[in-house]
């Protein structure tokens, strides 16, 4: 990559750092000027994933937890490609995704929330983009939840995902909404992004080209790596 490959950041894509809305932003914004550090050879060449480090079902989460059973909920392929800032390809680079079931609950033992557990479901998954950068994950479609950042906040039903680039110094992660949930408007987390056309790369559109009939409803989702229009991570700046 040369100089003339890299874009200047538009720095009114991202949110700001410190949103009081988003109360947790409060406690972890910096409060001091960011300093900008060079990478080091290390950090930009370090060990990457190969095909072999990848189960076949590492990417069906409806098959790579289940003990008893098929996991209770919307069944939905996510699938998708992973692009640089010049729309070429990223290949061979992991992909990794988790989530809350059916019922809006994670497998984590601080998740609290009223919904059960689904004892089929472990909410995790992985994968490699083939040579076109492609990827694609089997899973059921995530339940909304409440979260305590006012009184009566819920999260949009959404899917964590992370991109390692060719070492573990460039994880980015992001989520993924679904087209046509309501919540996604009234999401204090979302409402820091100050850019309309930011949030809507943010929200995976449904695919019926890539629906198997009878069995999965499919939703796209390709994902900017960088760049004029890159996709949004969190509250960071990275990849920008």
């Amino acid at each position: 990559m040369t100089t003339k490959d890299l874009y200047q950041r538009d720095r009114e894509w991202h949110p700001p750092a410190l949103a009081p809305d988003y109360k947790t932003s409060v406690a972890r914004a910096p409060r001091l000027a960011l300093l900008s550090l060079e990478s080091t050879a290390s950090e930009l060449t370090g060990p990457t994933f190969g095909h072999g480090d990848i189960d076949e079902i590492d990417n069906d989460l409806l098959r790579n937890y289940a003990k008893s059973g098929d996991p209770i909920g919307e069944r939905i392929i996510v699938h998708g490609r992973i692009l640089d800032e010049n729309a070429r390809p990223v290949p061979n680079t992991l992909v990794e995704i988790w989530q809350a079931n059916a019922g809006g609950r994670y497998r984590h033992k601080k998740d609290m929330y009223l919904a059960a557990i689904d004892p089929n479901f472990g909410g995790c998954g992985r994968t490699l983009t083939n040579e076109n950068g492609y990827y694609t994950f089997r899973t059921v479609k995530p339940g909304a939840y409440p979260w305590r950042n006012w009184v009566n906040n819920w999260r949009p039903a959404h899917i964590h995902i992370s991109v390692f680039g060719t070492a573990f110094a460039q994880r980015l992660i992001t989520q993924m909404y679904f087209e046509g949930d309501p919540l996604i408007a009234q999401c204090p987390i979302v409402r820091t992004i100050p850019d309309q056309r930011a949030i809507d790369q943010l929200v995976a559109a449904l695919d019926l080209n890539a629906t198997i009939p009878l069995d999965s409803i499919a939703y796209k989702f390709d994902i900017v790596l960088r760049g004029h229009r890159s996709t949004y991570f969190e509250t960071r700046p990275e990849g920008n």
